[in-house]
């Protein structure tokens, strides 16, 4: 994935964090999705859509961009407006209260977005799983906690994010979160390494909360945060 392709499409006005598109680009390497037209992704927690442009245009497939605080009426005049409203289907609901059909989908996608939701045991298995194909596959990518600092999230980040601080969590309690079920073949976390990048694109704009971000970029966001990185494949019956 050259990340260059769309780089006209990446702004202040659709970023709500650091690139997401840096971090999609990341997993997609690492871990490439090979679908046909016909099958569908979830893009859950798709934001602006940004990340639905860019799943829809690598793999080819049917995306459904689902987000709860963008509404489906906007993510589609922008779909309508990049030319791609003919594959993505917006959609507006809540991540606890999915209301697709049960084994919809090839693949899940969420970018920057799956901590707010998903932070207790049990969420994937009763809230996700159902909705996931045999054999399919889930790409993740949220903010978290270096390994280093485990257990220390609301002390070390509290100022920066106040209640949230809860949120940001390692790797390694991230594979824990997920757990396990007779239909999950591999978790698989890391740390990942667009860190820098990512922060980068995002400090550079002028978007009232890149603003904040500077103050806590280098006393507090970059010595003990990190992109975590989670893949799960759904075992193929």
């Amino acid at each position: 994935m050259n990340i260059d392709h769309y780089r006209a499409y990446i702004s202040a006005e659709t970023m709500m964090g650091p690139n997401s598109v840096r971090i999609l680009a990341e997993l997609f390497e690492k871990y490439p999705l090979r679908l046909a037209p016909d099958d569908a992704i979830l893009d859950l927690g798709c934001g602006t859509g940004l990340t639905s442009l860019v799943i829809a245009k690598e793999t080819g497939a049917r995306v459904f961009a689902n987000d709860l605080w963008v509404s489906a009426e906007e993510n589609e005049k922008r779909f309508a407006e990049w030319g791609v409203d003919g594959q993505i289907t917006p959609v507006c609901e809540d991540a606890n209260n999915l209301t697709f059909t049960k084994k919809q989908f090839r693949a899940l996608v969420s970018i920057d977005s799956y901590h707010y939701f998903a932070g207790r045991g049990g969420f994937f298995q009763e809230k996700i799983l159902p909705f996931m194909t045999d054999g399919g596959e889930v790409l993740i990518g949220i903010p978290g906690l270096k390994d280093a600092y485990a257990g220390r999230a609301e002390e070390l980040l509290c100022a920066w994010l106040g209640e949230d601080a809860h949120l940001f969590k390692t790797p390694k309690c991230w594979e824990e979160i997920i757990g396990d079920d007779s239909r999950i073949e591999s978790v698989k976390t890391w740390e990942m390494e667009c860190f820098g990048e990512a922060w980068d694109d995002w400090l550079a704009t002028d978007h009232e909360f890149a603003l904040g971000d500077r103050k806590y970029y280098e006393t507090i966001i970059k010595p003990y945060t990190c992109f975590v990185g989670i893949y799960i494949r759904i075992r193929n019956n």
